[in-house]
């Protein structure tokens, strides 16, 4: 234990405060058990230390492990509560869970026997909270971390201190809205940035080598992860890699799964299985005419990638432009919003509100008789009556 609290306080000295996502704000940290999930890279890790940093640095009573960790080749996570509470522990915040076996069961076990211990914990996208070992899902407050917003780029990029705006103000008053961002800064002139490497903060680590390790980041999660946490068969790796490509190089994509299936040699059902998987991944955002009651044997009726970063580290050529707008939209409206497919226009935002995507020139076309329609037109700073500046759509966390 004297080994992980010292790799603890190293972590701990070198996490910066410089830049803290809003997702800090948005945990109730109070709870006595919370998880947040989120794809690789989104910053869960630094999230969780600039958290302890602020409010607990030197507190002997905390602890933050990382549990792929050696040291848990060979003990336990219920010895380590144990000894951390009998020394006066109080908050124990436990990173990267998926990567230990039987992890839910242990918490839930850790949870109900400790009852003056809080937990926080991480894991992958695809970590399961209902149908793992131990059912946590009446005891744990779950969070979903996405990559950074177009607001939270700027921020970052530009150190501002940008707000979040509701949605129901940016349909409401973008006009306003649009002239006090533009007088700060101009937001056109960091959006194509954004879209093509501004998603995951390591963005900033080694800018000429992200797309590359954004790459193999998809690739540790279609070798590793889905065998791992969702029984993929190995043998169908590089059939699922020949799936995402032929996505990634049609996205958006409306899938014909027969013609698909027999391209890829995955059986139909097996292949729909497969896409909810990329979908909870967080490397695909499916669309289906209801959110409610999706089933992983329900086709998608459209696809698209889940952040337009990852098109640019999978597509050997420059990814289409509408593809990339309709695939930011799709991405940014997701936090917080219900987001299906229409029978008219791009997208159906919380069942009411229907939207087409597309550049400055961008006509009303099918929704102009469609009472609650926009357009989310790129290219422009200002918006006019119910045409609105794409990238404004960024602001919503």
């Amino acid at each position: 234990m004297e080994k992980l609290t010292e790799k603890f306080y190293k972590k701990l000295s070198a996490v910066s405060l410089t830049f803290i996502r809003s997702a800090m704000n948005q945990i109730n940290w109070n709870a006595r058990l919370i998880g947040i999930k989120g794809a690789r890279g989104v910053g869960k890790t630094t999230l969780l230390l600039q958290y302890i940093k602020i409010n607990f640095e030197l507190d002997p009573s905390v602890l933050y492990v990382s549990l792929d960790d050696i040291w848990f080749s060979e003990n336990k996570i219920s010895d380590l509560a144990d000894r951390f509470v009998k020394q006066g522990g109080r908050m124990l915040f436990l990173d990267e869970v998926h990567k230990y076996p039987g992890w839910s069961r242990e918490i839930k076990n850790i949870y109900d026997d400790y009852p003056e211990l809080k937990i926080v914990f991480t894991g992958s996208s695809l970590l399961e909270i209902i149908n793992a070992g131990a059912d946590l899902s009446r005891r744990a407050i779950i969070y979903k971390m996405q990559g950074l917003s177009f607001r939270e780029y700027l921020n970052l990029e530009c150190n501002l201190n940008l707000n979040i705006i509701e949605l129901k103000e940016i349909l409401d008053d973008h006009l306003r809205l649009s002239k006090e961002i533009v007088s700060v800064v101009k937001p056109l002139k960091h959006f194509q940035d954004y879209l093509t490497h501004g998603y995951y903060p390591y963005y900033r680590e080694i800018s000429e080598l992200y797309h590359m390790r954004l790459a193999e980041v998809i690739n540790m999660i279609l070798e590793i992860e889905l065998p791992l946490l969702r029984g993929v068969d190995p043998l169908h790796v590089n059939r699922l890699k020949q799936m995402l490509l032929i996505i990634t190089e049609s996205a958006p994509f409306i899938p014909n799964i027969s013609k698909l299936s027999e391209r890829t040699g995955i059986n139909r059902n097996t292949f729909i299985i497969y896409l909810n998987y990329l979908y909870e991944a967080d490397i695909l955002k499916n669309l289906y005419r209801d959110a409610r009651g999706i089933t992983r044997l329900q086709k998608p009726e459209k696809i698209y990638l889940e952040n337009s970063n990852i098109a640019f580290a999978i597509r050997s050529l420059q990814p289409d432009k509408g593809s990339i707008r309709e695939t930011f939209f799709a991405n940014q409206l997701s936090f917080g919003h219900t987001i299906t497919f229409p029978d008219q226009g791009d997208f159906l935002v919380n069942d009411s509100l229907l939207f087409e995507v597309g550049g400055r020139n961008k006509a009303t076309g099918q929704i102009r008789n469609h009472s609650g329609s926009y357009i989310a037109s790129d290219d422009i700073e200002f918006g006019h009556k119910n045409t609105i500046p794409l990238w404004l759509f960024g602001f919503i966390y």
